[in-house]
């Protein structure tokens, strides 16, 4: 199983992290990408990825940090993308639900993202939040489907998912699929097994049973379980198709 989506450098893990880590192998997680928020997360996400062998890093600016994007740290984040742990570019995107940065710089700064996502030769994390429409309208006039585009943590609406599976697009699942009031189980039951990928989104967002408590990388395993489950299908099948998909997207070398 692979977990395409934690936040393992947060202080979070401060106490603990090797004991994360070593209960993510015991449950059968292999693979873990770190994803990059900012320059510093960034910057945590290679150190951790050259640390363990079984951990890969994103890098990029997440919307609630677009305000402090520029070209010095442009720059940066291409020097870092020579690491051959670097997998993907992200998370990036459009919160307009906080607005931590102002909208216009949340856009200016989501595609100067696609652009380099492009330069470089990396799929990209897009993190949406009170923004699909305008989000979609923008991953499709860039073109960006044209490399691998994954919408983390999917939260939109069946029209959305229809218009991003139409462009190649993927959709992650994560903890939300496993609660109780969760729409996403009759919404993921039209999604092509293909474009999915799962995560944790770790420590946000734990999965049923352990909701109010951190959530962490082997709880994937809890995903995988419950879609292979919605689906009705053999769970070993699932993990299998998840795992190709994870690797197809992010190419790991």
């Amino acid at each position: 199983m692979i977990d395409t989506h934690c936040h393992l450098d947060f202080p979070d893990y401060n106490d603990d992290r090797a004991v994360v880590l070593q209960a993510a192998r015991e449950a059968g997680i292999t693979k873990m990408v770190n994803i990059g928020c900012d320059l510093k997360s960034s910057q945590a996400s290679v150190d951790l990825a050259n640390q363990h062998a079984e951990i890969y890093a994103s890098i990029g600016f997440h919307p609630h940090d677009a305000k402090n994007y520029d070209d010095r740290m442009e720059q940066q984040l291409r020097v870092m993308a020579n690491n051959f742990k670097v997998v993907a570019i992200g998370e990036v995107g459009l919160d307009f639900y906080r607005d931590r940065s102002p909208r216009d710089v949340q856009r200016t700064v989501f595609v100067r993202q696609m652009h380099l996502a492009r330069e470089l030769g990396l799929p990209l994390i897009i993190h949406i939040r009170d923004a699909y429409e305008e989000a979609l309208d923008m991953l499709i006039a860039e073109k960006a489907y044209e490399s691998n585009v994954v919408l983390h943590c999917f939260s939109g609406t069946v029209k959305d998912a229809r218009r991003a599976l139409d462009y190649g697009m993927f959709l992650s699942f994560g903890g939300v699929l496993t609660f109780s009031n969760s729409r996403l189980p009759e919404l993921v039951r039209d999604v092509p097994l293909d474009q999915i990928i799962l995560e944790t989104d770790a420590p946000f967002l734990t999965p049923h049973p352990h909701r109010g408590t951190r959530n962490q990388p082997a709880m994937v395993a809890l995903v995988y379980r419950k879609l292979s489950e919605v689906l009705n299908r053999d769970f070993k099948e699932i993990e299998a198709t998840i795992d190709a998909n994870a690797q197809r997207f992010f190419e790991f070398e």
